[in-house]
């Protein structure tokens, strides 16, 4: 069996040269494979001369849209319609997905005036897309057409057409759509792009519409939201004796204790490490009170921190917990590394 690997332009060139049914050939496979992404990109380079008034116009329409970008197409098109929705409506254009066989069927409900419909078709010509598109004009939306074709069906009735034209498909027998869906995922990420720009969306937008994602975590939750507080908050006077301030930290299980006075205000911490170092050294236990042995300068975070950056203290200083204050440095929770972990902030 040969395994002689075909150059891009004989792998395209010879679709009819594939190997009888049952026989693998690993070069061919190769060879395709390395057609298809020249080809693919080719597509997407030559989108850029493409694009016309058309692009920017649709980008103010959607910009300006009062109600929702509403996405249409059938088939392989489709498919990239739902991609194209969901990366707009999670970078801060309210879109959603209509399948153009359902809209003639109720659907189309969904659609109002003042929406924008981003209809999608490499031919311009798809027969559930034309059903519906005088429904769609009377509705009152603006209409925009990403096609292959712009004297087509589609780009005629359309408002603002976006070329999405392509000179060849990446499949050898330039039927299956390939490099044609590559340029309108494209185009429906360089729209996306153009609005969050324009719409001046940062990160804390988008951890807004990702709640659940690690970046959604780091940027939306605060130590509030994690803080043992109250009775779960390890916390002694200053005057408390020594086996009572090792009762209180045994108890709530942090490996440590805050040393407040009867404000609330915190005066210090006592630690476990610091239990250690005084067996090593033969302290008197016994005659020591919590204020004789406490940290006077422990790391403190506020409540309406953000709880990644109550990690980057614990890390930056190797600690594993950290008191939580109010703005007049009084008691109000604890937070360690588990809680840390335990909410995927860490």
């Amino acid at each position: 069996m040969s395994t002689t690997p075909l150059t891009p332009a004989q792998a395209t060139a010879v679709p009819a040269a594939a190997p009888a049914l049952g026989r693998f050939d690993a070069g061919r496979a190769l060879a395709l494979a390395a057609a298809t992404f020249e080809i693919e990109a080719r597509a997407l380079q030559g989108l850029a001369a493409r694009q016309g008034e058309g692009f920017p116009r649709a980008v103010q329409a959607m910009l300006e849209c009062r109600g929702r970008t509403v996405v249409m197409g059938m088939g392989k098109s489709g498919h990239v319609g739902r991609k194209i929705a969901a990366t707009l409506a999670s970078t801060g254009t309210p879109a959603f997905f209509v399948h153009p066989a359902e809209a003639s069927h109720g659907d189309l409900g969904m659609v109002t005036s003042g929406d924008v419909v981003l209809a999608i078709s490499n031919s311009g010509e798809s027969d559930e897309l034309a059903a519906i598109l005088p429904a769609v004009r009377r509705i009152g939306v603006t209409l925009v057409a990403m096609t292959g074709q712009p004297d087509s069906m589609l780009a005629r009735h359309a408002d603002i057409v976006i070329s999405s034209a392509v000179d060849q498909e990446a499949c050898p027998l330039n039927l299956a759509p390939t490099a044609s869906t590559t340029a309108q995922m494209a185009l429906g990420d360089a729209l996306a792009v153009a609005l969050l720009d324009a719409r001046g969306f940062v990160e804390a937008d988008f951890a807004r519409s990702h709640p659940g994602g690690s970046l959604g975590r780091k940027l939306l939750m605060h130590v509030g939201d994690l803080m043992r507080s109250g009775d779960a908050v390890p916390r002694v006077a200053p005057d408390t004796g020594f086996t009572a301030m090792l009762r209180e930290m045994s108890s709530k299980g942090l490996g440590f204790t805050a040393v407040a006075d009867a404000s609330g205000r915190v005066l210090g911490i006592f630690t476990d490490g610091d239990l250690r170092r005084l067996i090593e050294r033969g302290a008197d236990l016994l005659a020591l009170k919590a204020g004789d042995v406490m940290h006077r300068s422990p790391k403190l975070v506020r409540a309406d921190a953000l709880a990644v950056d109550a990690a980057d203290v614990m890390e930056q200083h190797r600690i594993t917990s950290v008191i939580v204050v109010d703005d007049a440095q009084r008691v109000v929770g604890a937070l360690n590394s588990n809680d840390l972990m335990r909410a995927k902030v860490i």
